[in-house]
Parts: C-alpha cells; structure tokens; sequence
C-alpha cells in the first residue's frame, strides 16, 4: 500500500469516543481505531475492561456522564461511534412503560444526546464522524425485536438527520447494521442450535458474524478516505439482509 493510500485510512492526531468498547463490536471496533492511530476514549459498563482512557458509565441514566468523563479526557472528540446497546428481548406484550424506556435511553436516546453534543462540535472544527451501529431488527422483526427494533429503526432514522444537519461542515454521519454476530448479547439466541444453524444458512457466506468483522469498515467510516460517504447504512452481515 502506497503512502497516498494508506493516509486514507490514517486517524493519526484524531480523538474517538466509543460506547459499548468493553465488549463485543464496540471493543474491537475501539482496537481498529486505535490501531489505525486514534486515541481511543472507551466508555462502557465494565471498568476492568476498559483500559487507561476507561469511562465507566450506565447509558441507561442518560449520556451526561459519558460526556463529562470525555470532555475531561480530551480537548475534543473528532470520531463518535454509538455502538452501546441493550435487548432484554421480552415479548412486546410484556413490555410496561419502565422498560420501554429504558431501552430507548440506551439505544437511541444516548446516541441522539451525545450526537447533539458532539456533532455541532464537530461542525465548528470543519470535520467529523459519527457512526452509529443499527441492528438488522431495523427492517425486519425477529426475535421479539420488541422495543429493540422501535429504537434501531430510530437510529437509522436518526444517522440521517445527522448526516442532513452537519455534512455541509464536514461532518458525516453513517450506520452500521450487524447480522448475526456472536457477542454477550447474543447468547442466548446462539444457546439454541437450531436458531444459529438457521441464520448461518440465510447468510450468504454460510457463517455468523464475529466483533472483528467491523474493524476495517469502522475504520474505513472514521477517516478521511470516507468524506463523501454520508446518511448512508452499511450492512456488514454476511448477505443476511439481502436474502
């Protein structure tokens, strides 16, 4: 790779934030960053995971926290990744108001405040990324995608205003959607056999996903090479989506 090529993907100098970085897609796509040469800010629920730039945080209560703890860190953050997320899974039935609203704070109502936060930041200086993860229960319900799917629907929603508001000032704003890749929050789907061995069938690569699948389109997403890519989904899925 020539000198030219690789500066496409060089995040030297630039600050990330990522929710969700102590396990999962969010840690390795912290990894990715971090090896691609950002300091990378890891906000998630265990410390111990987290590393030195660690902020522990519940996005649960809100996003305040993690913007306090980042904003102590780190001059500015010039790459956000939402990738925090919560799927208790209950039926939709079974879902009071309490619930309800604690998973809309996690997976949409964090994204939405720290992207208020960030992005007219990120506008200001003239050049920004935020790349929010959606889910696959976005388009289609399975699963009892229940109020999971109602807030990632909303990210995919939400990625586009973001992408609409602040790409004038160099700001873009992606998603990334998962198919089924195996994380803490998927194992009680992958417990049953037969539910794994359906989802690698419909995937056209006849697997399931795994965390590292998504370090080179993060990375890909977080830099400069991606400055006309913007208000735009990318399914990193296997061909699950398209099947």
């Amino acid at each position: 790779m020539n000198r030219d090529t690789t500066a496409l993907f060089d995040l030297t100098g630039r600050t990330a934030l990522v929710t969700g970085a102590s396990s999962g897609i969010g840690a390795a796509i912290a990894t990715a960053l971090d090896g691609a040469g950002a300091r990378v800010l890891r906000a998630g629920r265990d410390r111990a995971r987290l590393g030195p730039d660690g902020i522990s945080a519940d996005l649960a209560h809100g996003a305040a926290g993690v913007i306090a703890q980042a904003d102590a860190r780190a001059d500015a953050v010039d790459i956000l990744v939402n990738c925090a997320g919560s799927n208790p899974r209950p039926p939709l039935g079974d879902i009071d108001d309490v619930l309800y609203r604690e998973i809309l704070a996690v997976n949409l109502d964090a994204p939405f405040q720290l992207g208020q936060h960030y992005g007219p930041r990120m506008a200001a200086r003239g050049w920004g990324r935020i790349i929010n993860v959606a889910s696959t229960q976005a388009h289609r319900a399975f699963g009892n995608s229940g109020a999971y799917g109602v807030a990632k629907a909303g990210i995919a929603g939400l990625t586009r205003s973001q992408s609409e508001a602040w790409a004038p000032s160099g700001v873009t704003a992606n998603s990334l959607t998962p198919g089924l890749v195996a994380t803490p929050m998927t194992t009680a789907v992958l417990a049953d056999p037969e539910r794994a061995e359906y989802f690698r069938r419909r995937a056209h690569t006849a697997t399931l996903g795994a965390p590292s699948d998504f370090a080179a389109a993060a990375v890909f997403l977080a830099g400069p090479g991606s400055a006309f890519v913007t208000g735009q989904n990318l399914c990193v899925d296997g061909g699950l989506s398209v099947t």
